[in-house]
């Protein structure tokens, strides 16, 4: 049935182009928004995964060799400590002097009689003994030296660096590393987290309201339908565009993250040699993908189970959604054969029982909560809170916009679906009693 030009009609029409741009418009900048905070949070995970930081070797080192350095810079003996060492030191001198004593005692040859005889003139060995508590004091005095000890301390450290530098991870690790914080003109990892904290909140934020600006032009077609529904001329139009919207909110359902898995141990500080050390913001695990996203990973592995999956993935969440929509236009707008094609007819009205759309997105909430809930049992058990130790484990997995505009985008398509069916058979009852 021809529809004639109405001036009504095109100011309808013009109005929700307007609407349709937009939304289209807010979908690009949600997507491209999600993908570059996937990025950010990516190379977050990278920088502050426990691999790099509680697992890391690297990482260690340079606590132990803060901790050492402090303990050697700081070093003094206590009362019983120089007690200790006089006594060991007295006892090293007096085996020295009885070594000494019984190789001269016990000569091999004339020689060393004639050594025997000279060292018995001018040595008294018992004297000598009585002398060991001057030569420990001695001994004692030339260590507490300032000027010696500062020596020594050198010379430790100077050892302990020689020993830091042949310690490390992987440099490809380090490297990796080095060059996301050179991406963020972070000097450290601390200057990172904070910036790409505040930039990430900030695009989730931009992300939300972006896709809940397009729900909320969903519901107000929705609304429109209450009102065009018993006005012939406007059906065509605001079908049309509503599939269009449908579209739009199908694109950003499929390319934009639908969960968020992030499981970390917030905090880890624990006492060694008498010195805090502190762990914070250690990324267990981290994954967020969308729905073209697994599909790509599925197809890549190249083993049959996962490419099957993949592609009933791919089948009743791309294809079927994108010839069904297709097919409501063709439907609508065609006549005769291409209204009386099985195919068309089928997609039009008969596929939503086939599509699993639904079923998927019912799916995927239930692995969230059922994954949610594991995490959550699971890292329940890092938490710990003892005198030497204090661990504190989160699970931050969350549901993303993707999720939310793939459910609304099913919801809204079989609502125009039902609009479909009922506009349809008001049309064709009116053309029977005409």
């Amino acid at each position: 049935m021809k529809q004639k030009f109405s001036l009504p009609v095109f100011l309808f029409s013009f109005f929700l182009v307007l609407v349709l741009v937009l939304n289209a418009w807010f979908a690009f900048r949600a997507h491209e928004i999600a993908k570059e905070r996937a990025l950010i949070r990516n190379d977050y995970s990278t920088v502050n995964s426990i691999h790099n930081g509680l697992l890391s070797v690297t990482v260690w080192r340079n606590h132990l060799q803060h901790l050492t350095s402090n303990i050697i810079t700081d070093f003094s003996f206590s009362m019983d400590q120089e007690a200790q060492l006089k006594a060991q030191i007295s006892g090293v001198l007096d085996a020295m002097i009885s070594e000494a004593q019984n190789m001269v005692d016990n000569p091999e040859n004339f020689k060393g009689k004639v050594q025997k005889l000279a060292v018995n003139i001018f040595v008294d060995w018992d004297e000598l003994r009585e002398k060991i508590p001057v030569f420990t004091q001695t001994i004692m005095d030339e260590i507490n030296n300032p000027e010696n000890r500062e020596e020594m301390k050198s010379l430790l450290l100077e050892k302990l660096n020689e020993y830091a530098v042949e310690t490390h991870d992987a440099v490809s690790d380090s490297m990796t590393i080095n060059t996301i914080l050179d991406q963020y003109s972070s000097a450290t990892i601390d200057d990172f987290n904070h910036k790409t904290a505040t930039i990430a909140a900030g695009l989730t934020e931009k992300t939300f309201r972006y896709s809940f600006a397009i729900l909320g032009s969903m519901l107000m077609f929705l609304l429109l339908w209450f009102f065009a529904y018993r006005q012939p001329q406007l059906r065509q139009p605001l079908f049309i565009l509503s599939v269009a919207l449908a579209f739009i909110a199908l694109f950003l359902g499929l390319t934009s993250p639908m969960i968020e898995i992030d499981a970390r141990i917030n905090t880890v500080n624990f006492s060694l040699l008498g010195q805090e050390i502190l762990f914070s913001d250690q990324i267990i695990f981290y994954q967020s993908k969308s729905i073209l996203d697994i599909v790509h990973i599925l197809l890549l592995t190249h083993k049959a189970d996962s490419v099957f999956v993949g592609i009933l993935l791919l089948t009743f969440s791309v294809l079927f959604p994108v010839a069904k929509l297709s097919s409501t236009i063709i439907y609508l707008l065609g006549r005769g054969k291409i209204k009386a094609n099985r195919l068309i007819q089928f997609f039009a009205f008969k596929s939503g029982k086939w599509s699993m759309a639904d079923v998927f997105c019912v799916a995927i909430f239930m692995a969230y909560v059922g994954f949610n809930g594991i995490l959550d049992d699971q890292m329940k058990d890092l938490n710990l809170e003892q005198e030497a130790m204090t661990s504190i484990a989160t699970n931050l997995t969350s549901l993303q916009p993707g999720f939310i505009m793939f459910v609304s985008f099913v919801i809204f398509g079989l609502i125009l679906a039902e609009i479909l069916r009922r506009i349809t058979a008001k049309e064709e009852a009116q053309e029977l009693k005409t």
